[in-house]
């Protein structure tokens, strides 16, 4: 079952590139772009967070925090951050098990997918798109979503 807009957007601690748990209750209070990723470092991958990162002081200006998620260690998030700039948080989320949570589809039935959840100071999801191939549009969906675009 698959999170929706209206929904409550499941609650969940994973760990942080830097090495410390993070849990999506702890941003309540404040928006939330909640991006689900393939991999570290490949090239769409790497083509969205940096889409993320070059817009990071337009989602600031409206409030949010930007939170990404694939499968990829704390360790390949630090690598992957580090070598492009990134200034918001990665999670890594072995066995995808909040990936499985929020219903984030996967490709081919073999690739994890790509999806962005808008998620509202009260934890709401106001907004989700769902785009394998159209990178950089999760940035301007999110910012749609915000009401910031």
């Amino acid at each position: 079952m698959s999170v929706k807009v209206g929904d409550t957007a499941p609650d969940f601690t994973l760990p942080s590139q830097n090495g410390t748990s993070v849990s999506l209750k702890d941003f309540r209070g404040k928006p939330v772009v909640l991006y689900f990723y393939p991999k570290d470092d490949t090239p769409g991958c790497t083509v969205e967070s940096c889409a993320f990162r070059d817009r990071y002081e337009v989602f600031q200006s409206a409030g949010a925090e930007i939170i990404g998620i694939s499968g990829d260690s704390p360790e390949s998030h630090q690598k992957f951050a580090a070598k492009y700039q990134l200034p918001f948080t990665l999670l890594s989320d072995k066995g995808d098990k909040v990936r499985k949570l929020y219903g984030a589809t996967t490709a081919f039935g073999l690739i994890p997918g790509r999806v962005t959840y808008v998620i509202d100071k009260n934890g709401v999801v106001q907004y989700v798109f769902d785009s394998m191939l159209n990178f950089k549009a999760h940035v301007e969906e999110a910012l749609k979503g915000l009401g910031a675009s």
